[in-house]
């Protein structure tokens, strides 16, 4: 249920019912002599972001890594400039005639396919 859709009076008693739980919380930490603060209220280290990393560790770990490849790139040989270039492959043209055969063959595939009241293949 939405905190929007309470009435005025729920929202009192539940108002009350709160200030009450925190009294008895008080009262219960004076028993047992516990200095804990009450479960209701977020302490500083609920808060906080877990884990993560400094901006100065993260600097150091970037530093590590560009050394890394730094000396990965310097190890490599450049071997694009020693291999002889090669001609270029000719790239596969189909002609005229051989896409309208295709063409009338796929026609007439479907065509059949239709004919048999399919939708697909």
């Amino acid at each position: 249920m939405s905190i929007a859709n309470l009435s005025v009076l729920t929202l009192r008693q539940a108002a009350d019912l709160k200030e009450k739980i925190v009294a008895l919380e008080k009262q219960l930490a004076g028993i047992l002599g516990s200095t804990a603060k009450p479960a209701s209220t977020p302490t500083a280290k609920a808060t906080k972001k877990k884990g993560g990393m400094s901006a100065a560790g993260r600097a150091k770990v970037a530093a590590a890594q560009k050394a890394r490849w730094a000396k990965i790139k310097a190890a490599k040989p450049t071997v694009k400039a020693v291999v002889a270039a090669k001609p270029a492959k000719k790239k596969f043209t189909m002609s005229a005639a051989a896409k309208a055969k295709l063409s009338a063959l796929a026609k007439a595939r479907w065509a059949k396919v239709k004919a048999g009241g399919k939708k697909t293949l």
